[in-house]
């Protein structure tokens, strides 16, 4: 399952992508917030749809005002790898060497032509499972566990 959520600067962008996933027929779950309020708080959305991408094994995609705040709290949540892509080749490699859960995306940088193709590049692009990209998720993991 494909999850959706962002905080109050990303609200508008994150209707617009559910408009766009319905055309390709691409399920989803929006998390919030469902209202735009410009007091809400990034990291509270941001921990519910890592917990739900990781208690369904889904993916998601999640929007602030520049990604960076959405990111850090979404990589606090275990076993999240949530990256941020400004470009379609940084969507592709996210998925192809980091086999990314999460796609976060800036809603400043959107803009309707670029954030939909690196939404479907991150969408479609497979991760490779070359050796030395799980060595290297393996790594980060042996980290994560020992400290």
């Amino acid at each position: 399952m494909l999850y959706l959520t962002s905080d109050h600067r990303g609200f508008a962008i994150k209707e617009q992508i559910k408009n766009y996933l319905k055309k390709k027929d691409i399920k989803f779950v929006d998390l919030g917030p469902f209202v735009e309020n410009p007091t809400d708080d990034y990291p509270l959305f941001a921990v519910k749809l890592g917990e739900a991408v990781v208690a369904n094994k889904g993916r998601g995609i999640a929007l602030c005002r520049s990604g960076v705040g959405m990111a850090i709290a979404l990589n606090k949540v275990d076993g999240v790898k949530a990256g941020e892509s400004y470009t379609v080749e940084e969507a592709r490699l996210s998925r192809q060497d980091d086999d990314t859960n999460v796609l976060v995306l800036s809603a400043e940088e959107f803009g309707d032509e670029k954030g939909f193709a690196i939404i479907d590049t991150w969408l479609n692009t497979p991760f490779s499972g070359a050796e030395r990209h799980i060595r290297r998720l393996n790594e980060i993991e042996e980290y994560e566990e020992t400290h």
